[in-house]
């Protein structure tokens, strides 16, 4: 073990990992020396060899950041034990994850969710795969990123963003190392312990990365390459409830009768139904970085980088999907809790849609995020220094959502199908348990006889997001007893953030139509599929090969989507005047535009109060923001028969700028006009952050700001829209009766996203005492934190909502067309197409509103690192990373739908973490666990819905042994308990989700030199 003393301005540079031109180190030697009795010079730079550097180095950044920090750092290039940064970062105060396939994905700040983290690169900001402004963190391999940052509390300096933090993260300085080269390969198997109960799943999988630094040319030159592969198997088997979306008289107990679609107390709520699935897939990242840096002169030095990370994943889900349609099927012996309903039997009435849907659903997703900078530092004089940085982030995703549903049919092999209404089922939920669950159609369920493929569709999601930016920041050092220097700049950037939307749809998830008919399925099809263990007694059902399914269906060609009006959208000019509205394609695709200009100035301060040494910084940032995005509005009028007064046709008003549309099928649509919605507002975000010396192994630190979070990208879309179900009727041949999917057409809206949502704003404090051990190597630090959140970009669901009754042009009643077996219009005896007409009713519309409902967001965390290097051999190895931290605010927020909770989302009041670990000879184990308590997030049922997800204790464990000074083994799992997810609505006795994903092991080798 070597101790090095340096005084705080040299420690605070290492710490962080900065380098520092020949001039400034001159003028900071001659400080030294004349300062070298001070008690400032005895601070310690700690180094140590094992998994404890990672640590000790995270402990010297945090000491002397000046700024409230989290720090983590690894050994070197692929020194990081973590599948991603994710889970790497979940070892820090206050972090904690959200897990999404078993994984990692989201990282919660202080009781915040993702929406208010934000992240850097390289100091750049990122841009994301998902159109949020939180970036997915799996796709970033921790092989390939060498240290990281959270700022809790900011400063003038950082880019603004982060209500809940600000994550920054590294790729490597070759010129910083001290070897003259490092060479570091990673190669590890993979395997899965769940993937044998999935279909298709494959349990085996490796993850593989190498890097090289190097300075050449007498270290003025330095190069570093990486890259790092991740293939691994996703497995997962589970249990999804729906939220409880009808109103019903269940109980016959109230004294007045229920009043549906008023969120009546006398009514209860019956839930849309549940999924049984299978889901598994493969996930492939490769990811490369490269760093340049030339630093011809002491003064000078030249840096460009590039990061690219590709992940493909190919997943797919399969098993029951099970509908209730709890207003119209027959309910009997309903089990209840206060007003939800939680068992019961239920079985098919006439005019209702209860079903038992069997899925096949293949979903693929291909995302690539790049980020590309030039950076240029120069120290111009003894006192005057700039930077100068240029840099583009991109991400691109290409998600293909298709699927393959099927029914029960009376008889497969009839010449017309027909729907089995002979359907009843029972369930009883057990909270946080696995549920009864009975089907009279069981049997069937596995026999080609009955089941008949009914529906196929895909809905792409085709996203760009693309930012380019530059910033030059300026630095003055001053001599004098308080300032140390003052700091400038200014920075821009243009992001440019493109949404596709397309669709192709062919028959129906609830009946048989005749006009698209069902496809009878053959042998070399299917395969029976089995669940096991815990779900062992879930019905068993149909695997379906989709190509094989496809091909038949469409002998002629697998048709694919295109973004359409479809051919039943009533501004359609050039089509059939019946047929599917798809104009959700059109109008929620488009762009949105952020252009940003932000400027600051910041005092950093160096002097003593009384006998107390004083560092840190005051300073203010100004942000003008430009948003904008496209939109396509509805400028409709009437054709009014001038004798009669009659409306004969709705057509768009030229007057009014309608222009006539044409999509990519070829049908033309004059309703609309293009537009671009434009917003402009300034921010003003002062700081201040004061770090007291209290003793050489004691500070104090205390911090004040204003700080701002945008909303997500993808939410400053102008996409609002009304929508009138389509609903399908068909020509039975042999009665010569019209039947229809339903009876009723729903009316729903959107307008969740708008170019003139403002930002999340919030007023924050922090103190915190932080003690570094004399005796040992470690640290205790205690802080405190408060939020004043001003407000939220808050999504309401209004049930029932009077669309008319608002000003909304809507029908009161829509034609339903009819098609025969072959899927043509039927027409009547004039020629025309026939039609029934169905009445609308009143559904859900959606919004998003800036409200000033804040509160406050305040709590404690602790973090112990200490190790045991006193004790007596063999312990003296020994280590404890630990941490703890309670949060809690007085902020709720309110889900529509009979879905209730009083949690900010993200939000868990404890989340603690443990790490013990013991190093000797070259040996080392280590065993990490990471809990949170309940929380509120979101989950993917038939549409995402909020739930509250229930405790969770996750366990990892890692062995590793050094046979030489280059090459080591290392054996690792995750997941050791194989804990579950586990969400529900409100009540724990309302199941949400049960999943089990499985442990991970890793069997590997590394080799450096």
């Amino acid at each position: 073990m070597t101790r090095f003393k340096l005084n705080l301005l040299t420690a605070a540079l290492m710490a962080g990992g900065l380098s520092v031109a020949s001039t400034a180190m001159a003028q900071q030697a001659e400080d030294q020396t004349e300062a070298s009795e001070t008690p400032q010079e005895n601070l310690e730079i700690i180094e140590v060899k094992g998994f404890s550097t990672s640590l000790i180095q995270s402990l010297n950044q945090k000491r002397f950041s000046d700024t409230v920090t989290e720090q983590l750092s690894a050994d070197d290039l692929g020194g990081l034990p973590d599948v991603s940064m994710a889970d790497a970062l979940t070892r820090l105060p206050g972090i904690s994850a959200v897990r999404t396939g078993g994984q990692a994905a989201e990282i919660n700040i202080r009781g915040l969710s993702g929406d208010f983290v934000f992240s850097t690169l390289n100091g750049r900001e990122q841009v994301s795969t998902s159109g949020s402004r939180s970036i997915e963190f799996d796709q970033y391999p921790s092989e390939l990123i060498s240290s990281a940052a959270v700022y809790k509390s900011p400063k003038a300096s950082l880019i603004e963003g982060g209500v809940a933090g600000t994550v920054q993260l590294q790729t490597a300085s070759p010129l910083s190392m001290q070897e003259e080269q490092k060479f570091s390969m990673n190669m590890r198997g993979m395997y899965n312990d769940r993937a044998s109960e999935i279909p298709d799943g494959e349990e085996f999988g490796h993850r593989i990365s190498f890097s090289y630094q190097t300075k050449l040319l007498d270290d003025t030159l330095g190069v570093a390459l990486g890259f790092a592969r991740l293939y691994q198997p996703s497995s997962a088997v589970q249990f999804i409830g729906f939220a409880s979306a009808t109103e019903r008289e269940l109980d016959n107990a109230d004294s007045a009768p229920c009043v549906t679609g008023q969120s009546d107390p006398n009514c209860e709520w019956v839930s849309e139904g549940f999924e049984m699935q299978h889901k598994g897939g493969e996930e492939t990242r490769n990811g490369y970085m490269a760093v340049v840096e030339w630093a011809p002169t002491d003064n000078f030095k030249l840096k460009a980088d590039g990061f690219l990370s590709k992940f493909d994943s190919e997943a797919f889900a399969r098993g029951f999907r099970i509908k209730f349609d709890g207003a119209r099927a027959n309910i009997t012996n309903p089990v209840l809790l206060d007003d939800y309903m939680v068992g019961g039997n239920l079985s098919y009435a006439n005019g209702s849609f209860i079903r038992a849907e069997l899925v096949n659903d293949d979903n693929r997703d291909y995302d690539q995020v790049a980020s590309y900078g030039i950076n240029a530092d120069w120290q111009m004089t003894d006192n005057l220094s700039v930077n100068i940085d240029i840099s583009q982030s991109r991400a691109e995703s290409d998600f293909r959502n298709g699927l393959l549903w099927s029914l029960v049919a009376e008889d497969a092999n009839a010449a017309t199908a027909v729907f089995d209404t002979n359907i009843s089922m029972s369930y009883l939920l057990h909270g946080l348990d696995l549920p009864d669950v009975a089907f009279n159609q069981a049997d069937k369920f596995t026999d080609i006889n009955y089941v008949m493929a009914s529906k196929y569709g895909i809905y792409p999601y085709q996203n760009e997001d693309k930012l380019n930016a530059w910033r030059m920041d300026f630095t003055y050092a001053l001599d004098n007893d308080y300032i140390a220097s003052i700091s400038w700049g200014i920075r821009q950037s243009e992001r440019t953030y493109s949404n596709d939307r397309s669709v192709f749809e062919y028959g129906s998830d609830s009946s048989f139509l005749r006009g698209q008919p069902p496809l009878k399925l053959t042998a070399d099809m299917v395969e029976v599929v089995d669940f096991e263990g815990e779900f062992a007694y879930f019905p068993s059902y149909l695997k379906i090969d989709l190509d094989k399914a496809l091909n038949a269906w469409f002998p002629g060609g697998i048709p694919q989507p295109v973004q359409t009006w479809g051919p039943g959208n009533p501004g359609v000019i050039n089509g059939p005047g019946a047929g599917s509205d798809y104009s959700w394609t059109m109008t929620e695709s488009g762009e949105v535009y952020e252009d940003v200009t932000s400027a600051y100035v910041m005092v950093n301060l160096d002097m003593m109060l009384g006998k107390l040494p004083v560092t840190g910084n005051v300073g203010v940032r100004r942000v003008d923001t430009e948003q904008a995005s496209t939109t396509l509005q509805q400028v409709t009028m009437d054709i009014v028969d001038p004798d009669t007064l009659e409306v004969l046709d709705v057509r768009g008003d030229p007057t009014l700028g309608a222009q006539y549309i044409t999509d990519n099928a070829g049908l033309v649509n004059d309703w609309y006009r293009p537009d671009v919605l434009v917003d402009k507002y300034t921010n003003y975000l002062p700081s201040l952050n004061l770090n007291f010396k209290l003793s050489d192994n004691q500070q104090l630190r205390f911090a004040a700001a204003k700080v701002m979070g945008r909303a997500p990208i993808n939410r400053l879309f102008a996409n609002a829209n009304i929508n009138v179900e389509e609903v399908k009727s068909s020509l039975n041949p042999d009665t010569g009766a019209i039947e229809s999917e339903k009876s009723v057409a729903t009316i729903t809206g959107n307008s969740t996203n708008s170019p003139y949502l403002r930002p999340f704003l919030a007023t924050q404090y922090d103190i915190s005492y932080e003690h570094y051990f004399e005796e040992t190597d470690g640290a205790f630090v205690a802080a405190l934190f408060y939020k004043n959140i001003d407000s939220f970009v808050e999504e309401q669901a209004l049930a029932n909502y009077d669309f008319a009754g608002n000003g909304f042009n809507v029908p009161s009643e829509v034609k339903s067309y009819v098609y025969d077996e072959d899927g043509e219009l039927v027409l009547d005896g004039d020629g025309a197409p026939l039609y029934v007409v169905l009445p609308t009713e009143n559904g859900t519309y959606k919004v998003a509103v800036n409200n000033a409902k804040g509160g406050y967001i305040r709590g404690l965390e602790l973090a112990y690192t200490q190790i045991y290097d006193f004790l007596p051999a063999p312990f003296n190895g020994l280590g404890i990373s630990a941490s703890y931290s309670f949060t809690e605010t007085e902020i709720t927020r309110t889900i529509g739908g009979g879905v209730y909770t009083d949690k900010l989302p993200g939000l868990s009041e404890n989340v603690a973490t443990l790490t013990v670990f013991w190093e000797r000879d070259g040996f080392e184990t280590r065993l990490s666990s990471r809990y949170r308590d309940a929380f509120v997030s979101t989950q993917v049922g038939v549409n995402e819905q909020t739930v509250n997800y229930d405790a969770e204790l996750v366990m990892d464990f890692q062995a590793s042994y050094d046979i030489n000074e280059n090459l080591g083994m290392v054996f690792q799992v995750n997941n050791l308990t194989d804990a579950p997810t586990k969400s529900y609505f409100g009540d724990k006795a309302l199941t949400g989700t049960i999943q089990y994903f499985g442990r991970q092991f890793f069997l590997g080798a590394t080799y450096t030199f």
